[in-house]
């Protein structure tokens, strides 16, 4: 159905918008060139560009501009929008074109719209449809027109966060069936502890020959992947301008925060060190609606034009997917990026990620960047934590990528195309570990995840509860994860091909059962000392004595691995506490039984990382200690891979 539009598609003032701000002395003829040259470069709004380089003047500029097109111009809200008309369908138009239709009048149905070069076949189309016939615009602010859609459609958007990964892909199902799927795994446990029970030796030389074969697996890919060292490459940090043509992408970057007051105020300066065009760059600071204290500490903070306050309506599950999953919807940019509330990002991060999408094959969907601590002398734990995320982010995760494997990405300096994700589902909002969930699902679809060569600091939990607590929600997550990807195996296979299914069995299966047979292989030890083994009554003597070598192998395989880590100039202290890991790693077994009751009795429940605490201890420090721990926590960088 056609629409007529009031006023007409072209300007009632004549001249371009640009001209119309600079005959008003609302711009510069310099700072007209440079807007001009931002809105070609970045694809976004003359308006726009104006408005980051003049916040101060927002209400003038915006005013100009309505009268420029002869439009109404409303300054205050709230907008009252028509609920009928805001169908899912025209929902997503809306906030991809910033406009929303406002309640009926005598005059006819009237749309607010927050550019005013704004294009009338699209608003054609999109109200068109709805039965619409004559409409008249008015133009208002991003803000009331996003806060007018967010409150209006608040039940379809919070549903959409939920529900944005279909079926296939999701643990929602599973967990729909809560009931069966408790009763289901009850029965599988209970028929192993019967079967224990029954025959004991049998039962623990099974459990312990398959942790065996498990631990095998992993020392062979770890060494497969020692044996690639040598083809890794450094990436030179070069930032060219982008040739004629051509401009740097627009990045929109997520920031889940939930109960983050003691380190709000802090991320802010984190984030404000970033180099990247304000234009082109949109931070949306996520704060979940019943969250006042963190809300508070934000408001006592003057927040720069590009980074704004997106509250996510109170809904289940409560989890950090859902809330990035409900913010996807208000993002303008191409790339998604993402960063916890604790993180200190290298000033030129954002740049190397516009290089490396940069004429990238159309395969390329994501880029991970390298995590590192901040704080890794704040006790053995950390410095322990840190070996840990040096030996994964440095040797570990850049060597699965070189043998072809699949790789499950972290959950923060998370860099992807909007496009792709909005193709794949976005994230699993019933999964704990969206982030390694993203990463298989991606290779599911024939896309590619690369290793970028910048590093983000955070905080490394440095006490032994809180540890165990955010290790039993990362182990949930990859149980739910493995779950749900192998629901149907050959499904899988087809879609990962063998080697990337191969590769998958290799990562998750021995994870999983290395931390939840722990035990058994700790049992081990005994042979090193001298004393029986268990299994001496089973098995022949020289396959335990075998067994027995091959554990110290193993042992001796993952201190390397940490050594080569910690190696470079930055985490070269940490060498002397390399072989303290030993009595590190065990804690994780701890962490997996925590995991696997919650998989039972509460899936989808997010245990809370604390942050902060870190700058709690500080005061405890000597004097130099607290001046180098405040530089480096405002400082970021570090080694490339």
């Amino acid at each position: 159905m056609s629409i007529t539009l009031h006023p007409a598609a072209a300007p009632q003032n004549g001249g371009s918008l640009g001209q119309f701000l600079l005959d008003r002395g609302l711009l510069s003829a310099s700072e007209l060139l440079k807007v001009r040259g931002e809105r070609i470069g970045g694809g976004q709004s003359l308006l726009e560009a104006a408005l980051h380089l003049h916040a101060d003047r927002a209400e003038d500029l915006r005013d100009a501009a309505a009268q420029w097109r002869g439009l109404p111009y409303v300054a205050n809200g709230p907008l009252l929008p028509c609920p009928k008309l805001l169908t899912p369908a025209t929902l997503r138009d809306c906030l991809r074109q910033r406009m929303v239709p406002l309640a009926s009048s005598a005059d006819g149905l009237r749309i607010a719209i927050a550019d005013p070069e704004y294009d009338p076949a699209t608003v054609a189309a999109t109200f068109g449809a709805a039965g619409a016939q004559d409409v008249s615009l008015v133009l208002s602010s991003e803000t009331l027109v996003l806060a007018a859609l967010q409150q209006t459609a608040a039940e379809e958007l919070g549903l959409g966060a939920e529900r944005r990964t279909g079926d296939r892909f999701s643990f929602r199902k599973t967990r729909g069936q809560s009931r069966r799927w408790t009763a289901g795994m009850l029965c599988l446990i209970g028929l192993l502890l019967l079967g224990l029970a029954l025959w004991p030796k049998t039962g623990l030389t099974a459990l312990s020959l398959w942790a065996c074969f498990t631990l095998i697996c992993a020392t062979a890919v770890k060494l497969s992947i020692l044996t690639t060292l040598p083809l890794a490459k450094l990436t030179p940090a070069k930032h060219p301008a982008p040739p004629p043509g051509k401009h740097r992408p627009r990045i929109s970057i997520l920031v889940p925060l939930f109960r983050e007051a003691e380190v709000a105020g802090l991320l802010q300066k984190r984030l404000a060190r970033l180099r990247y065009p304000a234009g082109l760059l949109e931070i949306l600071l996520l704060l979940e609606e019943e969250d006042h204290q963190t809300k508070q500490s934000l408001e006592g903070i003057k927040l720069p034009p590009h980074v704004r306050i997106l509250t996510v309506p109170d809904g289940q599950p409560r989890t950090k997917p859902r809330a990035m999953n409900y913010a996807l919807d208000f993002c303008k940019g191409d790339i998604i990026g993402i960063y916890d509330a604790e993180d200190a990002p290298a000033p030129d991060q954002l740049l190397r990620v516009a290089d490396a999408f940069a004429d990238a094959p159309a395969d390329l969907a994501c880029v991970q960047g390298v995590l590192d601590y901040y704080n890794p002398r704040q006790g053995w734990l950390a410095r322990c934590f840190t070996i840990e995320y040096a030996s994964w982010f440095r040797v570990m995760l850049p060597g699965m990528r070189r043998l072809g494997f699949a790789i499950p990405l972290g959950g923060t300096t998370l860099f992807c195309r909007r496009d792709v994700l909005l193709e794949v589902g976005g994230w699993d909002a019933h999964n704990v570990t969206e982030d390694a969930d993203l990463g298989i699902r991606l290779a599911r679809f024939g896309y590619r995840s690369e290793l970028l060569p910048s590093t983000t600091l955070e905080e490394a939990n440095c006490h032994l509860l809180p540890w165990v607590r955010q290790r039993s929600r990362w182990l949930k997550g990859y149980m739910v994860t493995y779950l749900v990807h192998m629901r149907r195996p050959l499904r899988l296979l087809r879609d990962l091909g063998l080697w990337q299914f191969l590769g998958l069995q290799l990562h998750f299966v021995t994870t999983l059962s290395q931390v939840l047979l722990a035990p058994l292989l700790w049992s081990f030890w005994t042979i090193l000392l001298g004393l029986p083994h268990p299994l001496a009554d089973t098995v022949p003597s020289s396959t335990v004595a075998s067994l027995g070598i091959g554990f110290l192998f193993a042992e001796l395989v993952v201190l390397t691995t940490a050594g080569i880590a910690v190696s470079g100039r930055n985490h070269r202290h940490l060498l002397a506490w390399v072989a303290t890991i030993h009595f590190y790693f065990p804690l994780a077994a701890f962490a997996a039984y925590k995991a696997l009751y919650e998989l039972i009795f509460q899936p989808v429940y997010w245990d809370k990382t604390q942050h902060g605490l870190s700058i709690r201890a500080a005061p405890r420090q000597s004097g130099s200690q607290t001046a180098v721990a405040h530089r480096v926590q405002l400082q970021s960088g570090g080694e490339s891979l």
